[in-house]
This record gives C-alpha cells, structure tokens and sequence, in this order.
C-alpha cells in the first residue's frame, strides 16, 4: 500500500514538473519570465512595525507576475496554448476562464518602482531615504530586489486646530478631543486622510450640509525642533465658500405620499406633526406615513438621519421609489445657521397586481407534472400601507418509471390568504425610538389546503398564523409567531393505507396529531446582503415550541388515552435548528465562489406526543439537500426504504434528527450558463427507535459512519438572480448497504435534480 501512494505520488510530482516546463518551452527567445519582486529593509533599531510598513510597501511593486496554483502558472499555459494553430475548444474556453498575458523581465520599470516606493516612504515619515533595485537573472526568469535604507521617522510633538470662523472652529475643537493622533506619533500621510474624513463625517452628523473633508489642510511645522519632531496644525483652505462653514437646520419638511411627475403644484397641503403632505385624494394616511419619517422640523440636518427615513420607507412595500431632495433656502443664511426645505417624493408601486406561475415539476422522487400559482395582490389596502396577498395553487404529479410506487398520483389544491401591516399590531404601544433601524411588519395569514393521493388517503389541512419580522440592523432580522396552528385531517383512506397505519405505529403516531398551536421564532445573520464582500457568512436558527399554552385548555385523555383540544388531539414538541453558510467569493468580478454549509435540527417529541407530526418532521435527499439520493430516500439511520416490501417506505423515511454537510464551486461558463462541482453528506436519524426499522433509524455516536455521502456536477441558469439549477450526483457513500460495501463511487445510480434557485 505505501509503495503504491509512493508511486502516485512520483507521478503527481513528475508530472507537475513536465506542466511547469511546458511553459518555460513558450518563452520567447530574449525575454525572461517575472517572476516577482521582493523587498530588503535597512533601517534604524528605533523604527517600529517594520513588517506593517513592509507590508505597504509590497503592495505598490508593479507590475504583477503571473499568478501560480501549487507550483504551476495555469494562466500563462492557456495564454500559451490559444497561440498555437488549431488550440481547441477547451484551451480557447479555458483561456477566457482564467488565462493570462506573460509578464516579462522588459515590463519592469524598476526606476518608476522607486520612486513609488521614495513616495510611500515619505508618506509614512521616513523621509531622506533611499530605495536602489537588482535584477536575480536565470536562464528564462528573472526576479528583482528593491534595497531600501529607512532613517528615523519624524514623529508629532503637538497637534492643534488653527484658526478658524465661528462656530465651525467650536465643531472642530470638539472633535479633535476625540482624534486618535497622539504624541510621538509618527507622520502618516493617509491618517491625515482618515481624519479629514472622519471630521466632516461627524461635522456632517451637525448639521454642516456643505462642508467637504477637501476644505481642510494639514500644514507641519519642523522649525521648532532639530530632532526630527513637528507640530501638526489643521486649517481651513483659503477661499472656502461661507455657507460650507455653517450648520443647517430644517426649517420645513414636505412629502409628496403619491407623487408622479405630473403632480401640479396646487395640491392643497394637509399639515400633521409638523409636517407638510401633499396628495390630491387621500392616498396614504399621513398618521401611518408620518411613523417612517425620522425627518423632522427644527433639527439639524443630518445624513444618517436621512438615509434612516429612506430605508424606512422603502420597507412599507408600496412605493417604488423613495428620493429625498434638500433645497437651500438662500434668504435664511446668516453667519452661523442657515435652513433647509426636505422634500420627500414617493412614487407608488401599482396598487393591484395579478401574478402567475406556471411550472412543469421534475422532482427526484420521479413524480412529475404541471402546477398552476395564482396570486392577487393589493397593494395599500387600507390606505396605511397595508398589503393583500390573494393566493392559489392547483398541482398535479405522478410517479414515473419503475417500482411500487410507479402509477401513484397527487392532485393538490390550496388557497391563502395574507395580510401584511407595516406596523406593530400590539396592546401595548411602543416609544417611536424603540426600533430605531426598522418598523416591524405584522404579517396574519389563513390557509387551507387539499391534497389527494390516488389508492392511499386523502389529506385536508388548514392553518393560521399571527406574527411579527423586523430588522435590527442591515445584517439581523427577527421572525417571531406568537400563533401559529395547523389543523389536519385524513378525509378518505384506502384499505391499503389504513393497513400501512396499522404496521407502523409511529407512522400512525404522527398522522393522529391532528392539531398543532404554537410559536416559532428566527434569528437571522445575513452577510450575503453585500454582494462585493470576499467572505459572506449566513447562519439561520430557528425554534419551533408547540402545545405548551393549548394544554391549559384542552382536555386530558382517559384510560391511557391521548390529550385532547376541541375534541382533536394536539402535538407537543421542541423543535431546534441551525444553518450556518458560508461564501467565498474570488476571480474576476469575484464570479468564482466555494459556498459551504452546515445543517444540525433536533426536535424533541413530550407531553401528549411520542413522535413529532409528520409533517414537522425532518428528511433527507433530494435538490435541497444530499443531491445524490432522491426525496426522502435517505435514512433514517441505515433504512434501506427499497429493501422493504412495505410500501409504507414511501411515507416515513424521516426522522427528528437531521444532520447535513455540503461543499460547492461555482464558477462561470459562458453568459447566463454558470457551473457547479459539489459535495453533500447528511442523514436523518430518530432518538427514539421505531420497531418497524429494527433499531436501523436510531442515533448513536457512530453517526458518521451513516451520512449517506455523494458528489456531482451543475449547470445553472442565472438570469439576474432568477436561477434555474440542474444538479447531477452519484452516491459514494451508501449508508443503507452492509458494512463493507458502503463505499462505492455507484456513476450509474446517478440522480438528475431539477431546481429553482441555489441550494444553498
């Protein structure tokens, strides 16, 4: 065994070299390949954070050399390759992908570099030193070395506001206290930068509307020392214009609730808080607008503030533009204030809406057929905002191919309704400032459906929702249902399922919990809101508390029998999980991304229940999910649901334990046609066994010797973030088969998974 990895590895090594040489063979005769620069640092023992200021200092050397993956220079292979007569589709595709021009030895302009490297110096308060370079030449390759002897940096003694008009020398005063220069600090040029922009930011929080951080100058004194010491002064440039030098306030605030361009300016204007609105008929009330306004009359203008009312606005749903716009009043400036009118114009979305969905449905499980969505919508319902979502689907599937489930279908129809308040509907009213960042929406919702599966059961079902989403900040949203409850109910069952039933009673468990009340909460950290962010972390948690305040009302069971609530019997579970994701996103456009994600849920069935309802309950497999194994074909524990003569396997390969791995690179292909190479591990399992499994589904602590495990290629259609997504996977891990035979790369039981949108 080891003479064998010795081998593999030889020719891994062997060929490695042969790619690398194969570049080298390009290189035309005269030129050398750049290999990269490096830099040498003389300095004085005094001078601190030399690996910072190195550091810097290699971030201007230019130009770049070739980039290399273990070794190698793929870029410049391909570069190479697409040269040649007749290179090839793949080397041509491959070249746009990641190809890259040859840098050689003639692009370096090494005198320009150190001049660059003089500046920087100096920027950093080293100044009077010198920067000299040298070529290391090899037969195809050269690199360079830049020498650079540093001298003791000038460092500030004393740093002070000059003289400046009232009352923007007060402001500027009062915000040096907070200044992070020191004494002894070193000169740093960009410092000087960051705190001119850190100044007007604040100044700007003032009320200072037309001040910029250009206006202001630092000037450094020497004269006083001879031991390389300055005093640094800010000043105000010569000539800068009177209104940029004093706050504004906002003398008035005017809104605009259903503004187009044709709006006359002869609405009569309708006066609320202190505010003015302008609308030919009442469009919105301006005592539901006027919460989402943080503008207000006789404060200091303020950006954040601004943006704040902006954002809020833009969550009510109804608008589909929000501009504020800031006029000077020229006849108010005076030497130290001067007044501003807010004009707040809100452009509506259209107030009725028909949307319509119609999907041809390909899942894994082989069920396929039409399903029709249809959803009215009515915007600003109650004139305060308010939005009506009108709801229906109607779906058809049957079950294609082979097997004892080949011929079985599915009618399903359903139909809800959604009303959603862009406020707090609660007893106790809330202080405005409370949630400073948003307004929660109040979002109720009703619900029924019915679902008809030909030969085995009918199932209607009902449900019901009150509850509450905000966002605490630009990453953190909160979902909290006080009330939500579902009813359900077999209406017709055939002999066959009611024989189904009866062989397993944990099945039947989870179908007689016909009743479920309770609250679920979710905590969301969302990163992925910034698109050009390298390192998008996401984590979702989610608790799911039912039956607990049902139970102070219902009835209890007798002789043994199961508690119950109007004559229906009720769940009682916790239920928890978390997904945690994260993106790295890289290349060009940062087009290329490895997308990780971690699943774990646990619920935990007490009190009136043994089991958890089975529609509460976990599953694995399928496009969302382990993509080399069907819907619900995975587990639970090592079940192998084909093995069983039992049809009931099509029901209950569940579990109240789900664990779940997944590991994915996107990367582009041509246009709208982007590319996956993936991985996917997980498993469901239940902590208390069903004698039906013969302890097979139970979770024990070698759980990780039962994920099944499987890996695949994509292709996706991303058409402005609508994605259309193909997922082709083969299992190489088989939790399900003897032990022994689990590891097996099966290429021909591969699953097509069809999908809307990415996985994860």
């Amino acid at each position: 065994m080891n003479f064998k990895i010795k081998h593999i590895f030889s020719i891994a090594l062997i060929s490695i070299l042969a790619y690398s040489c194969s570049v080298k063979k390009y290189i035309p005769e005269g030129q050398r390949l750049y290999t990269g620069a490096r830099i040498e640092i003389e300095n004085d023992t005094s001078v601190k954070h030399i690996a910072a200021l190195k550091t810097e200092l290699e971030s201007v050397l230019r130009p770049e050399p070739n980039s290399k993956f273990l070794g190698m220079r793929p870029g410049l292979h391909f570069y190479y390759k697409v040269q040649q007569e007749n290179p090839g589709f793949l080397n041509r595709w491959l070249y746009r992908q990641i190809g890259e021009e040859p840098v050689y030895q003639s692009d370096v302009e090494t005198f320009e570099v150190e001049d660059i490297l003089r500046n920087r110096l100096e920027n950093n308060g080293f100044f009077y030193s010198s920067a000299t370079s040298s070529f290391e030449e090899k037969a195809q390759e050269a690199s360079v070395t830049y020498q650079l002897k540093i001298t003791q940096p000038y460092a500030m003694e004393r740093f002070q506001v000059d003289t400046m008009p009232s009352p923007i020398y007060e402001a500027v005063k009062a915000q040096t206290a907070n200044s992070p220069f020191k004494a002894t600090a070193r000169f740093d040029l960009s410092n000087m930068k960051l705190e001119r922009q850190r100044i007007d930011s604040e100044l700007k929080k003032r009320g200072y509307y037309n001040l910029n951080p250009e206006f202001f100058i630092f000037e450094a004194d020497t004269n006083q020392y001879d031991n390389k010491k300055f005093d640094l002064f800010l000043k105000l440039k010569a000539e800068v214009p009177k209104k940029s030098i004093v706050p504004y306030y906002i003398k008035n605030v005017h809104i605009y609730p259903n503004y187009n361009l044709n709006d006359s300016t002869q609405i009569t204007p309708e006066r609320f808080n202190n505010k003015t609105y302008y609308q030919d008929s009442l469009f919105f009330k301006p005592e539901r607008l006027d919460k989402f306004i943080t503008l207000k009359e006789g404060e200091l203008y303020n950006p954040s503030t601004s943006k704040n009312t902006s954002r809020r606005l833009s969550t009510i749903g109804a608008y589909k533009f929000v501009n504020i716009q800031y006029k000077e009043i020229d006849s108010a400036l005076t030497d130290s204030l001067a007044a501003l009118e807010a004009h707040i114009f809100l452009s509506p979305l259209t107030k009725r809406a028909v949307r319509a969905e119609l999907q041809a449905v390909t899942k894994s499980s082989n069920f396929t057929g039409p399903n029709l969505a249809l959803t009215y919508s009515n915007r600003n319902l109650f004139k305060g905002g308010e939005t009506l979502n009108i709801s229906t689907n109607l779906g058809y599937e049957t079950q294609l191919g082979s097997g004892d489930n080949a011929g079985l279908s599915s009618i399903e129809l359903g139909l809800k309704g959604e009303l959603i308040f862009p406020r707090v509907i609660f007893p106790i009213e809330f202080n405005e400032d409370f949630f400073e960042y948003s307004i929660p929406k109040t979002k109720t919702s009703l619900g029924v459906s019915y679902l008809s599966r030909s030969e085995l059961y009918t199932l209607i079902s009902g449900n019901a929702l009150f509850g509450y989403s905000w966002n605490a900040n630009k990453y953190i949203t909160y979902e909290l249902n006080p009330i939500s409850v579902n009813y359900t109910q077999l209406a017709k069952t055939s002999t066959e399922f009611e024989t189904i039933l009866e062989d397993n009673p944990f099945l039947q468990l989870s179908f007689d919990q016909q009743f479920i009340s309770g609250l679920t909460f979710s905590f969301i950290y969302n990163e992925m809101v910034d698109a050009n962010d390298p390192y998008q972390f996401y984590l979702n948690t989610t608790l799911d508390v039912a039956g607990n305040s049902i139970s102070l009302l219902g009835s209890s069971g007798e002789n043994g029998e199961a508690d119950t609530f109007l004559g229906l019997q009720y769940a009682q579970y916790a239920k928890a999980d978390m997904d945690f994701r994260f993106h790295y996103n890289f290349g060009k456009n940062k087009e290329h991304t490895i997308a990780t994600r971690f699943f774990a849920g646990y619920g935990l069935p007490y009190g009136n229940s043994d089991v958890i309802p089975y529609v509460k309950q976990y599953f694995s497999g399928g496009p969302y999910s382990v993509r080399a194994f069907s819907i619900r074909s995975l587990g639970p524990g090592t079940y192998d649901g084909e093995t069983d003569d039992d049809s009931s396997s099509y029901f209950d390969q569940t579990g109240n334990i789900r664990l779940e791995a997944n590991a994915e690179y996107r990367f582009p292909i041509f246009s709208f046609f982007k590319g996956a190479i993936f991985a996917d591990a997980g498993n469901v399992w239940n902590s208390k066994s069903n004698p039906s499994f013969n302890g097979e589904d139970k979770f024990t602590s070698n759980f990780i010797n039962e994920l099944g495990m499987g890996t695949g290629v994509g292709l996706r259609v991303d058409v402005q973030g609508f994605v259309i997504r193909f997922d082709l996977a083969a299992p190489f891990h088989d939790p399900s088969l003897e032990e022994g035979k689990r590891w097996d790369f099966r290429v021909d039981d591969s699953v097509l998974n069809f999908a809307i949108g990415y996985s994860f």
